[in-house]
């Protein structure tokens, strides 16, 4: 998420295309955007234009407009909360979901795995051919992931 582009977010389709290029499978990867992540990023796009920051990163680092946010300051940011290293990371913010997402019994497992761009790998038959996004399911489950984090919050 830290080297989202501008370029990569579709607000008319709330979606975030990742090129495949970008990713670690090299295959285009679809996240639909939540209502809560569509105002996040609108938020962002307003802060960053009083700023007057020009830059085609989502999270500009702190450095320049044109070199992406660091790693490091997501895990700053996590522990500033008052995370240590054995109860959260970045990366553990993926499993939280998987695990809660496949814990609710609401959605298939291969959306899910979708969602969290894995592909097929036990079988390679099925990887071969198996290219479903899933992307009905997968949309209405992100919203309602989000509505799930928003209630934990009340």
């Amino acid at each position: 998420i830290r080297g989202a582009l501008w370029s990569e977010v579709d607000f008319t389709r709330a979606e975030w295309r990742i090129p495949a290029e970008r990713m670690k499978m090299k295959r285009i990867h679809l996240v639909p955007l939540a209502t809560q992540a569509l105002k996040i990023l609108e938020d962002q796009r307003s802060l960053l234009e009083a700023a007057d920051n020009r830059s085609e990163y989502v999270f500009p680092s702190e450095r320049g407009p044109h070199i992406p946010m660091s790693a490091d300051t997501v895990r700053v940011a996590i522990r500033s909360l008052g995370f240590g290293p054995e109860q959260m990371t970045a990366h553990g913010f993926r499993s939280m979901a998987s695990t809660i997402l496949n814990e609710s019994g609401l959605w298939k497992p291969d959306a899910i795995e979708r969602q969290l761009a894995h592909v097929p790998g036990n079988d390679d038959v099925r990887a071969a051919y198996n290219y479903a996004q899933y992307l009905p399911e997968r949309v209405k489950m992100m919203q309602w992931y989000a509505d799930y984090l928003d209630g934990l919050r009340t």
